[in-house]
């Protein structure tokens, strides 16, 4: 009460923190292989940086398909598996003028087309607030659906609304209105990243068939007095061939 009066305006938003958005970054490497090369994959880490270290592997096949002796073994080299894993990312976030987002959508036993047909049936009609979409699509991998029309200036009151009733067969469901954001990455940084227990092999001859060469390289990696250890995964690409290798975020 001793504090003069003051106006103060408040240009912010207020949400509770429950609600909040959040942006989860889930890295998802794609690094081509060439041809001739396997990735493997071990349970301990300590057991990829000793095979790393040890550089040059020579690796006993089985020699039911070969005829020279000399030639059941194969050298191949190991060298650790570095990836590229972004380290700063800004993303310039534009709102369309023309679409909407459409969310809590009810679990009902219709398939998404007819999903699609409700929606558009209902948000095309001017007394509803809308006009006529030009298109409409889910979202991949949810249950969000976006709607564009073909006039500017329908999205904005529908988007202050917030939420409408949409009748659905034989209810109505309440769905949730948003503005549909697009983005695009204004800047991308990299730094180089090591598997911890990921080791890349070089260097492997095509001499055995996939399935073989795969068993031959997991039975010699895996031996503890060559330096080995329990092996998680391992991917074979022949030679004349090439591969992708997708590296996902180790929960483990």
């Amino acid at each position: 009460s001793a504090l003069p009066e003051k106006k103060m305006i408040f240009k912010g938003l207020t949400a509770n923190k429950e609600d909040m958005n959040k942006l989860i970054l889930t890295p998802l490497i794609h690094s081509p292989l060439p041809g001739g090369s396997a990735l493997i994959t071990f349970e301990e880490a300590e057991v990829a940086q000793r095979i790393t270290e040890m550089r040059e592997h020579t690796v006993e096949l089985s020699c039911g398909q070969l005829e020279e002796l000399d030639q059941c073994r194969v050298r191949v080299q190991a060298v650790p598996m570095d990836i590229l894993l972004p380290s700063a990312l800004e993303i310039r976030l534009t709102q369309s003028s023309r679409s909407i987002l459409v969310s809590d959508l009810p679990s009902l036993d219709i398939s998404k087309e007819a999903l699609l047909d409700k929606l558009e049936l209902f948000f095309s009609k001017t007394k509803n607030g809308g006009s006529e979409v030009e298109s409409r699509e889910f979202l991949e991998d949810s249950d969000q659906v976006v709607l564009t029309f073909t006039q500017d200036g329908v999205a904005e009151p529908l988007i202050e609304r917030g939420h409408t009733q949409v009748p659905i067969g034989k209810g109505k469901y309440k769905v949730k209105i948003s503005p549909c954001m697009s983005g695009d990455i204004s800047n991308l940084q990299l730094q180089p990243s090591r598997c911890p227990r990921t080791v890349l092999l070089l260097g492997i001859p095509d001499v055995l068939s996939v399935e073989s060469m795969r068993d031959a390289l997991e039975i010699h990696f895996q031996k503890a007095s060559r330096g080995g250890g329990e092996v998680d995964a391992l991917a074979y690409v022949p030679a004349g061939r090439r591969g992708v290798a997708v590296f996902e975020e180790d929960t483990g």
